[in-house]
């Protein structure tokens, strides 16, 4: 049950986004890392982009053929072969999140809870794409031959970071709108759009953006995120500071556990806690237990744990995974300030063998400024 939360409301930071990702612990997940894609032209492709690794970027990011290379910054799913992700930027500015909706009607043909298409590469798909494409072209192309379709649900939050200003004379500065992609939205107009304006807070969980009924963990989430922006700015924080604030907000858990609760009977309680222990029942602790056996990872597990490079492509492995406990895996916080630098952090809480990593430890932080910031 993720939990994405963002905000506009800071008066240093364009945007401000935190994330949990809550996913069976053992999932075979790459940290994150730069790769690269030769960018598609087609806004309603779904599948992972042509690997671009041995293309040399010149000063205008294209490879010497002319063909656009895209510098995405994410970790990856290497569970499944499109090698998709969750969370992802560009050096031009691309971002996207996303987050599942969990779909219970299995009669409804239209909305599968099991797709044939991975919902990582969703994310991909929009990371991946021409830096010359609008928002607005990807969304359209992607509804336009059904390719939200055959997915399962999904919720994609995705946008082109760039500066704007007011045209009315005050030289307000604004944020590029974002878009809010699922599979529940048959057209465009159906679409909605966010953090079009300065003071906005946004959640979203494992339902759908306009579902009346908003989570707790969600209501939760936007309240404590509202009241770290206005102590930032009255305690005038540090970047460090701020971070720290918005990692404890990720940190909240609230989710009674017991051992004798089985993993189903947790599911209905999982929207209630921003963060989510190590939950399951007695078959996830046991497979947990297997793979803990086999001890610490060598170090270099943070900078190189089974990364891989864009070319490289497993067996084909669109099973689901289901083993070991589950809980929240990755934290990630993404801040954007008004020169278009990027401060992209990815905190690991457990290592590739299901131990606990010391909060801090596991931390990887990327800094780099958006390509056409001032472009828009």
């Amino acid at each position: 049950m993720c939990i994405v939360l963002l905000t506009t409301a800071h008066p240093s930071y364009a945007l401000i986004v935190i994330d949990n990702r809550d996913e069976f612990i053992l999932r075979p997940t790459s940290r994150p890392h730069w790769w690269t894609a030769l960018a598609s032209r087609q806004p309603s492709r779904t599948s992972t982009p042509q690997p671009a690794a041995n293309a040399k970027a010149n000063g205008n990011g294209l490879a010497p053929n002319e063909e656009e290379v895209q510098h995405i910054l994410s970790s990856r799913d290497l569970q499944r072969s499109e090698r998709g992700t969750w969370l992802g930027v560009t050096r031009s500015g691309h971002f996207a999140v996303l987050t599942n909706y969990r779909e219970t009607n299995t009669h409804d043909a239209s909305h599968p809870i099991h797709g044939t298409r991975s919902r990582g590469g969703m994310v991909t798909a929009w990371l991946g794409s021409s830096s010359k494409e609008s928002v607005k072209d990807f969304v359209s192309g992607m509804l336009a031959d059904g390719g939200c379709k055959h997915v399962g649900g999904f919720s994609l939050i995705c946008g082109k970071l760039r500066k704007q200003t007011s045209g009315n004379g005050k030289g307000e500065k604004n944020l590029e709108p974002l878009a809010i992609l699922s599979n529940r939205s048959d057209t465009a107009d159906q679409v909605p759009w966010i953090a079009k304006e300065r003071g906005e807070v946004h959640g979203l969980s494992n339902t759908s953006f306009d579902d009346p009924a908003t989570w707790p963990k969600v209501e939760a989430g936007k309240r404590m995120l509202t009241e770290v922006i206005e102590e930032a700015k009255t305690k005038e924080f540090t970047e460090d500071q701020l971070r720290d604030k918005l990692f404890s907000i990720l940190d909240q858990d609230t989710l009674p556990v017991s051992p004798d609760t089985s993993f189903e009977e947790y599911i209905a309680v999982l929207k209630q806690s921003i963060f989510i222990p190590a939950i399951g029942d007695e078959d996830h602790r046991l497979a947990m237990e297997k793979a803990t056996a086999q001890g610490i990872p060598q170090p270099q597990w943070q900078d190189a744990m089974q990364e891989v490079r864009g070319e490289e492509r497993p067996d084909e492995q669109t099973a689901g995974f289901g083993t070991g406990m589950y809980g929240t895996q990755r934290q990630t916080i993404l801040l954007v300030d008004w020169d278009g630098n990027v401060t992209y952090t990815e905190r690991a809480l457990w290592d590739s063998n299901g131990n606990p990593v010391e909060r801090g430890k596991g931390d990887m932080t990327f800094k780099f400024e958006i390509a056409g910031w001032n472009d828009s």
